[in-house]
């Protein structure tokens, strides 16, 4: 394992950045599918720095932001419910639903709590058994697993009065649903490696071929982005498309199999609407039949929902990579982290939440002020 200074050095952040500027001879829009990355480009100035030709644009890759509306307002319905305590991370507490947020339901008496892993949920399970204890389990192929470990952990200790509100959500049928688009304008993929950490890269070659888009695996340091951009540009320009890894320290090509088995075991694959975008086929997880038991929506019956998105946000359009958060005519006016419109605005992860941090809001900076370098 390296040290993390090494992947933030100065002088090889400006060699990367001389390649990429001496390979880039025509337009090329790249997105990132992933909101952690999303944050070190915002944060270091690497679009910015940038040669013209090369756009980055921010895909749907924040958690937090993709999880739909009515799951949200569910989870409200739910925590607010006598006799349950509601546990999740605290970035989904300040998530607007319809017309409140988790931390609404707790101010009004819910027993909403934080926690920083499912099986701490398990545990507060099994110190009080005469509650319903439910556990959000949200996010991408990262989060699954943990989610789908801590239900496998539930039904083989026998702990009847633990749940998982599931919203699990997956990269390869997002990449497909983009490139489908009729607005679509990416022409490669930096994809997410922590992702592919835990599900490999065999999903992804039938989808470079298919649609002829390069996909770089890459990290989150601002070197690993840096070469990512390196690798997906040199292949734009040779007319290539294919799979690389570029996050060798981290990605497997086979990815995590215990994991992999573990998610099989637990879950299965559905369909899921993904907040601002709308249903996309095969994208999501949910509990398999033999874990039905465990499922909240089941356990609680939560029906009649509806929900209403305010009209002003346009954090759809943001997730798709149509507009930049800064071209948003609310953003950071009605809509800043203290007063969120849509998640994007809340999450750790959300683009919104990223140019709002980092005073990106619309001007562009001097050169001192832009440093692919912390």
């Amino acid at each position: 394992m390296k040290y993390i200074d090494e992947f933030q050095d100065p002088e090889l952040a400006r060699r990367l950045l001389d390649g990429i500027h001496a390979a880039a001879t025509r337009p090329w829009a790249l997105m990132e599918v992933c909101g952690g990355q999303t944050h070190t480009i915002i944060r270091h100035g690497i679009d910015q720095l940038l040669p013209d030709e090369v756009e980055l644009i921010h895909g749907p890759g924040c958690p937090v932001c993709v999880t739909p509306l009515e799951v949200i307002d569910k989870a409200l319905e739910i925590a607010a419910r006598p006799g349950v305590i509601f546990c999740s991370f605290g970035d989904m507490l300040r998530v607007p639903g319809t017309d409140r947020d988790l931390f609404r339901v707790r101010s009004e008496g819910g027993d909403v709590r934080v926690v920083y892993s499912p099986l701490d949920a398990l545990k507060i399970a099994q110190q009080n058994p005469d509650r319903e204890v439910v556990f959000f389990g949200i996010g991408f192929e990262t989060t699954a697993p943990p989610n789908a470990m801590t239900v496998y952990q539930a039904r083989k200790l026998g702990i009847r009065n633990f749940s998982l509100l599931v919203s699990h959500v997956r990269v390869p049928p997002a990449i497909e649903a983009i490139m489908t688009s009729p607005s679509c304008r990416v022409q490669a993929f930096l994809a997410a490696g922590h992702v592919c950490s835990v599900m490999g890269i065999a999903e992804y070659p039938a989808l470079a071929e298919r649609f002829q888009v390069p996909i770089v695996v890459t990290g989150f340091e601002p070197l690993d982005i840096l070469e990512g951009i390196r690798r997906t540009v040199r292949q734009l320009e040779r007319g290539e498309h294919t799979v690389e890894n570029a996050y060798p320290r981290a990605v497997r090509a086979e990815g995590n199999p215990a994991a992999q088995a573990m998610l099989a075991d637990v879950f299965e694959v559905t369909d899921r609407s993904w907040r601002g975008i709308g249903v996309i086929p095969a994208s999501g997880w949910r509990l398999s039949e033999r874990y039905r038991a465990y499922d909240a929506e089941h356990r609680f019956s939560v029906e009649n929902i509806t929900t209403r998105e305010p009209a002003a946000c346009r954090s759809g359009e943001v997730l798709q990579g149509l507009i930049k958060p800064h071209e948003c005519e609310a953003f950071g006016t009605t809509c800043t982290p203290r007063t969120p419109l849509g998640a994007t605005m809340v999450s750790s992860e959300g683009a919104c939440a990223a140019y709002y941090l980092y005073r990106r809001l619309g001007t562009t900076p001097t050169p001192q002020e832009a440093s692919p370098v912390a």
